[in-house]
């Protein structure tokens, strides 16, 4: 396409909007109140997402070691852990280490007066994918001289799938968000095609390409998407700034840190401009292809 035809189209898309104000306007305020749900679904989503993978990284296997072992055998049981494919790390923690836990996390009530320390020495296992954490943990406990790993097998389990599901609900929302404002923009379009059906027809009978006649459509579409945009992002991005503050202040980061607020902002204005300007172009694509009779 040549400059100066593609800067024709330009021209022609900024007049239709301006020509056409209450459309545009009611057009670009649907993509504006679609696209603000689809940021705050999609900051919701991508920080359950680095919550569920911080919590999926945190399952560890405690594998206790039988109280007979001597410590040429417990060398010998983390060698054979750490021998396993699937196995990122193994960290022993002592039966001190693990009475001192019990009473930082339950209280005084479980010190020890004069009495032997009746706990077993641990081998805290974490896998490369948590997902493996349960072949692992059955994989282990056939080992000799291991009493037992423990991984919280019901909740991880329950964990995994709840994780899973909550996923795959918030992809269907976003996905149903998106083609509502395709939608939208596409009968917006299709009511300016009909207003200008007879000045369509003359450039027709002057001898104009389809694509000639299509792509201001194209560029309308598409700046609709880009006006209906900017209200999103100023609202998610100002939205998170104090949401972000108020989760730091309240909320160790031990426990959930969300997503840091730079570059995240700026990565999903980007993702909602570039939304904005594909479903514009495609709503507007579709709409020209099913409406446009030339």
């Amino acid at each position: 396409m040549k400059a100066r035809t593609f800067r024709r189209h330009l021209g022609e898309s900024f007049k239709s909007l301006r020509r056409n104000g209450w459309m545009t306007f009611a057009s670009a305020s649907a993509v504006t109140v679609t696209l603000l749900l689809v940021g705050v679904f999609f900051v919701i989503m991508m920080n359950m997402n680095k919550f569920a993978t911080d919590i999926e990284n945190d399952v560890e296997i405690r594998t206790h070691i039988e109280l007979t072992a001597k410590k040429e055998d417990q060398e010998n049981l983390k060698q054979k852990i750490e021998s396993l494919d699937k196995v990122e790390s193994v960290t022993f923690s002592s039966k001190e280490d693990e009475l001192n836990h019990l009473i930082k996390t339950m209280g005084k009530d479980w010190e020890l007066y004069e009495q032997e320390n009746p706990l077993h020495d641990v081998f805290i296992v974490k896998t490369k994918e948590p997902a493996d954490t349960p072949k692992v943990a059955k994989e282990i406990s056939t080992f000799e001289f291991v009493n037992s790993a423990l991984y919280g097998e019901k909740k991880v389990e329950k964990l995994f799938n709840t994780l899973k599901t909550s996923r795959n609900i918030g992809l269907v929302l976003i996905i149903g968000l998106l083609f509502t404002a395709m939608f939208l923009i596409s009968n917006t379009i299709k009511i300016t095609i009909f207003a200008r059906r007879r000045e369509i027809e003359i450039m027709k009978l002057v001898g104009a390409t389809n694509w000639f006649i299509r792509w201001p459509f194209l560029l309308e579409g598409m700046w609709l998407g880009v006006i209906g945009a900017i209200i999103p992002i100023a609202v998610v991005t100002a939205g998170y700034y104090y949401a972000y503050d108020f989760l730091a202040a309240r909320i160790p980061s031990a426990v959930i840190k969300p997503l840091d607020y730079s570059p995240f902002v700026f990565e999903i204005s980007a993702v909602l401009l570039l939304i904005g300007v594909i479903i514009g172009g495609w709503g507007s694509f579709i709409s020209v292809r099913r409406f446009l009779k030339i």
